[in-house]
C-alpha cells in the first residue's frame, strides 16, 4: 500500500475533521458545560416542591408569607444534603432556587438590577441585556426550553393571558408595569424568545429629562404650557426612543381636577393624578372571540365623560377615532405614534386612518389632521444610547393638499441640544384663549458667540 493510500485510510478511521470553532460556538460550549451544582440544585428543587406542594400555587397566600416558607423549607432541605456545601455555594443554590420558585429564574437578578433597562432571552441558552442604551451578553442561561417556557407561562398567567402553539405570541406585563413580549415555537425557530422592557419604580420626571439632556428648560416650559392649555399632542419616535417616558412626563402637567382616561395595549403608563381610569385592550380567547381592541376602547372612552384621553400608542384604525375625538371637543388629548420624523408622523396617521376601511378622500383626512393635531414632539434614540427630543413641531394649516408644519424647537446636531427656531408659534393664540401665558423669550434664537481673533 502506498503512502497516500495509508494516509487516506488513517483519515477515514479518524472520522471527519472537527469544524473550526467560532466565537459563538465557543461561547455556547462554555454555557453547555455541566455546572457541578446542577445535580444538587435539581435534587433540592424536587424535594422543595414535594414538601410545599400546592402552597406554591395558592393565589390567596401572601407573597411575603410564601417567601418565608420557601426559605425555611429550603434551609432544612439543604441541611439534610449528604454532600457538604461551602458557604458561598450554599448561598448561591439558595438564591437560584428561590429566584426560580418565587421569581423568574436566571433573569430574576437582572430584573432587580436598576441599571438594566431591557432583558432579551434568545432561546434557553442566550440572555442579553441593555445597559445605558448598549447591548451586552451574559453568562446566565435556562436549563432547557421547558424551563424557559415555565417562566414565560408564570409571567403571562398572572394577567390572564396564555401562550402555546395555537397562540404563539403574547404581550404581557410584570407586576411593576414592565412590558413583556414572548414568542414561542413554532414561530421562534431557535427556542422561545422573551423580551422584557423594564420601567423604573420611580419613573423619570420633567426635571430628570431636562437634567439628562432629553429636553431643554425652554422646551419644557413650552410643552407644559401646551398641556395646560389643552392642545392635542402627538409624541412620535422609533422603538425604544423613550416615547412612553415622555408621554408620562407630559401627562404630569395635566391639572389634578381633570378626569383622565388612558387606553393601552399593555398598561404601562404611570400617571400620578388621582382621577385616572385605566383601560387595557384584550386579545381573543382560545376560540378566537372576545377581542377588544384599542379602537373599541377609544370609542367607549368618549362615553365616559373624559377631560383628557391618553392613548399609549396609536397603531391601527383607532387613529380615525382619535382624530374625531380631538375634533369633537376632547381637547388636550395625548398619544404616541411610531415614526421617523414629524412629517412621517402625519403620513403614518394618514395610512392608519385608511386602515379603518372608510372611503375617505385624502384631502378630508389631511384636513382632519390639520384641525385636530396641534403639536408633534419627536424623539430619537442615538447610537450612544442617549434619547433626545429632536423636534417640537407645530401643525399649522392646510396649504393646497399639504399640511404645513413649523418647527418651534429643533435639535442642534453640533451642540447636541434643542434650540428655538426663532419663529413665534401660532398656537400661542390658543394658549392665550385658555389663559395660559408663555414667555416670548422662549422662542428667541440664542446669540452666536463671536469668533475668537488669532
Amino acid at each position: 500500500m502506498s503512502l497516500a493510500d495509508r494516509l487516506a485510510a488513517a483519515r477515514e478511521d479518524a472520522g471527519p475533521e472537527p469544524a473550526e470553532p467560532t466565537p459563538l460556538t465557543e461561547r455556547m460550549s462554555q454555557l453547555g458545560k455541566q455546572d457541578p451544582l446542577e445535580e444538587i440544585k435539581g435534587t433540592v428543587h424536587a424535594e422543595l416542591l414535594q414538601e410545599l406542594g400546592p402552597q406554591l400555587y395558592d393565589a390567596e397566600m401572601d407573597q411575603d408569607e410564601l417567601a418565608g416558607r420557601v426559605r425555611a423549607v429550603l434551609a432544612d432541605v439543604l441541611g439534610a444534603q449528604e454532600k457538604p456545601l461551602s458557604h458561598s455555594d450554599r448561598a448561591r443554590v439558595t438564591q437560584e432556587i428561590t429566584d426560580d420558585i418565587l421569581g423568574y429564574g436566571p433573569i430574576e437578578p437582572f430584573l432587580r438590577d436598576p441599571t438594566v433597562s431591557e432583558v432579551m432571552v434568545n432561546g434557553p441558552h442566550q440572555v442579553w441585556l441593555e445597559r445605558n442604551g448598549r447591548l451586552e451578553p451574559t453568562a446566565a442561561r435556562f436549563v432547557d426550553e421547558s424551563h424557559l417556557r415555565r417562566t414565560i407561562d408564570k409571567i403571562v398567567s398572572r394577567i390572564g393571558r396564555r401562550v402555546d402553539e395555537s397562540s404563539p405570541m403574547v404581550d404581557a406585563r410584570l407586576p411593576d408595569g414592565s412590558r413583556v413580549n414572548a414568542v414561542v415555537p413554532p414561530l421562534a425557530v431557535d427556542g422561545s424568545a422573551l423580551t422584557i422592557r423594564k420601567f423604573a419604580a420611580d419613573p423619570l420626571g420633567a426635571d430628570d429629562l431636562v437634567a439628562n439632556g432629553t429636553l431643554t428648560p425652554g422646551a419644557h416650559d413650552f410643552l407644559s404650557a401646551c398641556v395646560r392649555g389643552r392642545l392635542n399632542i402627538i409624541v412620535s419616535g422609533s422603538t425604544g426612543a423613550g416615547k412612553t417616558t415622555t408621554l408620562n412626563v407630559l401627562s404630569s402637567f395635566i391639572p389634578e381636577d381633570e378626569r383622565i382616561v388612558t387606553i393601552e395595549d399593555a398598561a404601562e403608563l404611570q400617571l400620578k393624578q388621582e382621577h385616572v381610569v385605566r383601560l387595557e385592550s384584550r386579545p381573543p380567547n382560545i376560540e378566537g372571540r372576545g377581542a377588544i381592541d384599542t379602537r373599541d376602547l377609544v370609542r367607549n372612552a368618549l362615553r365616559m365623560r373624559p377631560d383628557r384621553i391618553v392613548v399609549g400608542e396609536v397603531r391601527d384604525a383607532s387613529a380615525l377615532d382619535m382624530l374625531q375625538a380631538m375634533n369633537t371637543g376632547h381637547d388636550g388629548s395625548i398619544c404616541t405614534v411610531h415614526s421617523n420624523g414629524p412629517r412621517d408622523t402625519l403620513s403614518r396617521i394618514e395610512t392608519m386612518v385608511l386602515m379603518a376601511g372608510m372611503d375617505l378622500p385624502m384631502r378630508a383626512i389631511r384636513e382632519q389632521m390639520a384641525s385636530a393635531i396641534d403639536v408633534i414632539v419627536h424623539q430619537t434614540r442615538f447610537k450612544d444610547g442617549s434619547r433626545r427630543v429632536t423636534h417640537v413641531t407645530e401643525v399649522e394649516r392646510m396649504e393646497g393638499d399639504v399640511v404645513t408644519l413649523q418647527d418651534v424647537f429643533v435639535l442642534d446636531r453640533a451642540g447636541g441640544t434643542l434650540v428655538p427656531s426663532g419663529l413665534r408659534p401660532k398656537v400661542l393664540e390658543k394658549l392665550a384663549y385658555a389663559d395660559v401665558e408663555v414667555d416670548p423669550a422662549l422662542f428667541a434664537v440664542p446669540p452666536t458667540p463671536p469668533a475668537r481673533r488669532r
